[in-house]
């Protein structure tokens, strides 16, 4: 055991990277500010610990999320494993008790002899090798230490919450259990509207007040696929009937009536006893919220035990900054991890935690650094946030688009199954072959 690894964050991207540096018998000072400071969305204390929605996204191989995962558990994942340990009912998504998740995680952090707890703000970036997982809610002063590094101005965006629903609360006379098309377990709990009550709840929703933005921030962008409710309500009155409130797939059987919009709640811990609503992130004022909540058929007597939230965060200029290895241009031993490099998503946050974690290992050992095929999925991934040809670089998701194209047969281009089965099997044989 030679070189110590500072890893600054310890979320679910310095949680893996953490982990990745001790199986390879490196010493890691793990800095992590919670308890003694918060971030405003955080809860607890614990590691890995999931501030918004509980859910992974697909693990589907024809998802390009699901094959994110898949690649993961090739590569060694330690997070991954311990998410498939806690997962809760989602249909095809892997959603987790994000309680029992956390501790999971907290305790085989605290456990290992080579992994050096520290809770302090780390406020500069130190010597020696680094992993930057500090996240989209850096303390300023590390925000700050990074922003003296890079050279540059950082991007900021808004991130929103979904309010937590107690279960108990649910009026199941109106509401019904059902996944989509009927795909997978009927897991999700779903609440039906017809046109009048969807209108009532739609002018409760764009009249609702928000809660004021500070003047830094009224200028920030918005990331695309996390957008509150009401900033999705304001781009045309039937947007959410073709968003998160579409009524296709999902019909009560009791009586075979196809809705004009349902509103779905997605299972949040292992006892059942909370739900997310899916797709409601939202930045309304809390006595807005209730109202809003309590205006759908089948919460009206819901019992809300978390408000949505919005917050700022954080990310760098990957394209001008990083490598497809995960390190910096200009420092060998500094690498950038999780939501902070421009990748957005839970799987995302702990793909590029693994990277980290595993090249950084790598660097001190004196090794050759992994740089992933491009025809994998986080390859793809790692290589759009360091591309430099990106002069307006927002954050992005695993998707189909990123990776090389496959050749389909004339007849079969517009076959979207077909296309994903054949790039997911060309990414989990490219990684293989590449490992071995």
């Amino acid at each position: 055991m030679g070189e110590t690894v500072t890893v600054i964050g310890g979320g679910l991207a310095g949680s893996e990277a953490a982990l990745q540096l001790a199986k390879r018998d490196i010493k890691v000072k793990l800095y992590e500010m919670r308890p003694h400071k918060s971030t405003g969305a955080h809860k607890t204390e614990k590691f890995a610990e999931f501030v918004c929605s509980n859910s992974l996204g697909s693990y589907d191989l024809t998802n390009a999320s699901g094959l994110l995962k898949e690649e993961m558990k090739l590569l060694g994942g330690e997070l991954i494993k311990i998410a498939f340990e806690y997962q809760v009912p989602a249909g095809s998504a892997l959603a987790i008790d994000r309680e029992g998740f956390s501790q999971a995680i907290t305790d085989k952090i605290k456990s290992n002899p080579l992994i050096e707890i520290i809770n302090e703000e780390q406020t500069q970036i130190p010597d020696g090798a680094v992993i930057i997982a500090s996240g989209p809610l850096s303390s300023d002063a590390m925000a700050n230490s990074i922003k003296e590094f890079t050279g540059c101005e950082h991007l900021h965006f808004f991130d929103a919450i979904a309010p937590i629903i107690e279960k108990d609360s649910i009026n199941f006379d109106k509401a019904f259990y059902a996944s989509r098309y009927d795909k997978g377990e009927a897991s999700y709990i779903n609440c039906p509207m017809n046109k009048e009550e969807y209108e009532k709840f739609y002018n409760i929703l764009i009249n609702a007040p928000r809660i004021e933005l500070k003047t830094f921030e009224k200028n920030a962008k918005y990331f695309e696929s996390c957008l509150p409710v009401e900033v999705l309500a304001s781009r045309g009155v039937d947007t959410l009937r073709f968003g998160p409130m579409k009524p296709v797939g999902l019909i009560d059987k009791r009586t075979g009536i196809e809705n004009y919009a349902v509103v779905q709640l997605r299972q949040d811990n292992s006892a059942k006893t909370l739900y997310n609503i899916v797709g409601f992130q939202t930045n309304l004022k809390w006595g807005s919220q209730k109202e809003l909540v309590q205006s759908i058929p089948g919460l009206e007597n819901a019992n809300i035990v978390r408000y949505g939230v919005m917050h700022r965060n954080t990310f760098i200029n990957s394209p001008q900054i990083l490598t497809p290895m995960l390190n910096t241009r200009t420092r060998k031993n500094l690498f950038f991890a999780g939501q902070l490099t421009g990748t957005e998503g839970y799987t995302e946050s702990i793909a590029t935690g693994l990277l980290a974690g595993i090249n950084a290992a790598k660097f001190v050992l004196g090794e050759e650094l992994l740089e992933l095929p491009k025809d994998t999925i986080l390859g793809a991934l790692t290589r759009y946030i360091s591309d430099e040809a990106h002069t307006s670089f927002q954050p992005i998701n695993s998707n189909w688009g990123i990776l090389p194209p496959v050749e389909l047969p004339k007849k079969e281009r517009k076959n979207k199954k077909l296309k994903a089965e054949l790039l997911s099997k060309r990414s989990i044989e490219s990684l293989k072959t590449f490992m071995n």
